[in-house]
């Protein structure tokens, strides 16, 4: 009896050690199909992707242009030549003025439609949410000629207003220095709809108990919004905060479209990206291209850096962790 037992508790432990083995085969076949699944994806993104990514890095040593048939090694040049570019400083110059004067409107209004949406009050407000959204479905290069008609000095539709009103020399909107940014801002406006209805929606998922508890502290309309709105959807204003800084960076239609990325008026519209364009595919010089593409890219990162940094100042997050 004892040896019987025996052989069937070896058989037992036979079978359990066996059982894992066929588990361990199951789980090699099940990951050999997943890695054959997601294979086009990783194999697309080292050709597509990494490879022309670490190819750029490369030009930056080197003198490439689509005008000359050899390539040579030309180590740290491009980076001195940037570093002693007017022209790229004046571009990087212009984008941040720019972007000191479209960031606030990019930002707060569309906070201040969404706000306005919320109200219980509002009558038609379907209709406001569907024409607010509906200009950034049309396509953007389109909407831009749209915009240049509009903006013409003489026949376009704004200044024929403003001279109705009385206004006997209204801007120069596009040839003009002082009024180029705002023309610009106005433009960026008829995008606002994504934006708007993102701050729309953080609101709507506001608990409307903080509201019935800040009025019964007292707290007016003003103070809802500063202590109880704001806080919030904080995580919203700042994911829309991180799109608009990158997009700024990359400023580039708009000014191409409209003034055929001359920089007119005086350099006004010489933007960082439209600087690089020229340099890659006017220029053709690849490398000094690739040199400004990598700057940009440090650029924007540190300024992302910056801005993840602050957040933990200013961003309430309700389960209470500081991203």
């Amino acid at each position: 009896m004892s040896a019987t037992a025996e052989l069937a508790r070896g058989g037992g432990a036979a079978t359990s050690g066996s059982a894992p083995r066929r588990k361990s085969r199951l789980a090699r076949r099940e990951a050999l199909w997943g890695y054959f699944f997601i294979s086009p994806w990783v194999i697309g993104f080292l050709i597509f992707t990494l490879a022309p990514t670490l190819a750029t890095i490369v030009f930056t040593f080197t003198n490439l242009r689509l005008d000359i048939s050899a390539m040579q090694f030309v180590g740290l040049a491009n980076y001195e030549l940037m570093f002693r570019d007017a022209g790229m400083w004046s571009s990087l110059l212009v984008t941040l003025k720019f972007g000191l004067i479209s960031l606030p409107v990019a930002i707060f209004l569309p906070m201040l439609l969404a706000v306005l949406m919320n109200q219980r009050a509002l009558f038609g407000k379907q209709g406001f949410r569907t024409g607010f959204y509906f200009p950034y479905i049309i396509p953007f290069v389109a909407s831009i000629f749209v915009w240049a008609a509009m903006l013409n000095p003489e026949t376009g539709w704004i200044n024929m207003f403003l001279r109705w009103l009385g206004i006997q020399n209204p801007p120069n909107w596009l040839l003009d220095q002082t009024w180029v940014y705002p023309a610009l801002v106005i433009v960026g406006i008829w995008g606002i709809g994504n934006a708007f209805l993102i701050n729309l929606a953080a609101m709507q998922g506001v608990p409307t108990e903080l509201y019935d508890a800040a009025k019964i502290d007292g707290a007016g309309p003003i103070n809802s919004f500063l202590n109880v709105t704001f806080p919030m959807i904080s995580p919203v204003i700042f994911y829309n905060l991180i799109l608009v800084v990158v997009g700024l960076f990359q400023y580039f239609t708009v000014p191409l479209v409209l003034n055929q990325g001359n920089g007119q008026p005086g350099g006004a519209t010489m933007f960082y990206n439209l600087y690089l364009y020229k340099n890659f595919f006017v220029f053709q010089n690849m490398a000094y291209g690739a040199t400004l593409a990598w700057f940009l890219f440090l650029v924007i990162l540190a300024t992302t850096m910056v801005l993840f940094w602050s957040q933990r100042f200013w961003v309430f997050y309700p389960t209470g962790d500081r991203k």
